[in-house]
């Protein structure tokens, strides 16, 4: 596997061009706030001063997760098929929000437990039947590992647009997620570890008593890789895979909640350039992905106390990149208005 190479997007010419146009619009300098800074982000990563928002992506990466076996979820595991099944039948909130703000949608199974057959709309990547129970384990193999990073390249690598959004499903992710960011970020356990999807707190306190004696399990996995495989499950691990691709792209990444943020942590430490083609869509309420974006230096766009996953938050940040972009190139200049400037 070739892990692809991403430029860095510093150009000192274009950030200054980028930095006049927005300067010169008829507003108070920087009165449009975090737009500025968007508009400048995405002009940066396309390498134009006029940058546009095509044919926007979410690709939901689904798959099981064997540590269920502990008992660190409120939900049993065939809630992943289901929800998989929801989002076929377009009932789910990110097919709202996806239909809502003109994204193209795709489902892609990466190791969901469950025989889907032949269906529309999913895109059939399984690896396995889930993961092993990394309690007891590895999660997976490192050539289960590579192959799930190499599928999810491979998806990206035909994509028509240039902004992705990334969301998941997958019963007990944001234990794999809280021991990817524990291990990548040293963050204390107890603060990487929250409700899911709805523990209480006596099973909030067993999920990290859990996670810290797999800690020691695994005491070897240092590295990005070696964690992802021993802890991640198969959607973080293609996620991983996407992201790397999509950079390479030159693709504005569109960052959502808890899981896939800790996918971003493993892209990092192996291509940390991928971390300047990241627009961190929110900041979720599950406990630790605010500290999981302080410690990558991620500004959220939104902050709606959303914990559901799926890439909802993705799919609703997308009229703010249309937001940034459009006042860039078609709000009007101080001279094409003929409004007088700020006096000195």
């Amino acid at each position: 596997m070739t892990i692809p190479h991403i430029s860095p997007v510093k150009d000192e010419s274009l950030a200054a061009q980028l930095d006049r146009a927005i300067n010169n619009k008829t507003k108070p300098l920087g009165s449009l706030g975090a737009l500025e800074a968007l508009a400048h982000k995405i002009g940066m990563i396309q390498k134009t001063a006029r940058p546009e928002v095509r044919e926007p992506a979410v690709l939901v990466f689904a798959a099981d997760h064997g540590v269920v076996a502990e008992g660190i979820s409120a939900f049993p595991q065939d809630v992943t098929w289901q929800m998989v099944e929801n989002f076929l039948a377009g009932g789910a909130a990110i097919n709202v929000f996806a239909r809502q703000n003109g994204c193209s949608l795709q489902v892609v199974d990466a190791g969901v437990k469950h025989d889907f057959g032949q269906r529309e709309g999913l895109v059939n990547r399984k690896i396995a039947p889930g993961t092993a129970n990394f309690a007891q384990q590895p999660a997976m193999s490192v050539p289960q590992c590579m192959e799930a990073i190499e599928c999810g390249m491979d998806l990206v690598a035909e994509l028509p647009g240039n902004v992705l959004g990334f969301g998941e499903m997958g019963i007990g992710n944001t234990t794999a997620a809280a021991a990817l960011m524990h291990r990548l970020t040293g963050i204390a356990v107890a603060d990487c570890v929250g409700a899911g999807t709805g523990l209480t707190p006596e099973g909030v306190l067993h999920k990290q008593r859990v996670i810290e004696a797999a800690m020691a399990l695994h005491a070897d996995a240092q590295g990005g890789l070696q964690a992802l495989a021993a802890f991640g499950g198969l959607e973080i691990a293609m996620m991983v895979g996407a992201m790397l691709k999509a950079a390479e792209r030159r693709m504005v990444l569109l960052i959502d909640g808890f899981i896939v943020t800790s996918a971003l942590l493993v892209a990092a430490r192996v291509q940390p350039a991928v971390l300047e083609y990241c627009v961190y869509a929110h900041c979720s309420d599950e406990n630790g992905h605010k500290r999981m974006l302080d410690f990558l230096g991620g500004r959220p766009l939104l902050n709606l106390g959303l914990r559901l996953g799926e890439g909802t938050g993705a799919a609703l940040a997308v009229p703010l990149l249309r937001a940034a972009v459009n006042f860039l190139n078609q709000m009007a200049t101080f001279e094409s208005a003929q409004v007088s400037e700020k006096s000195e």
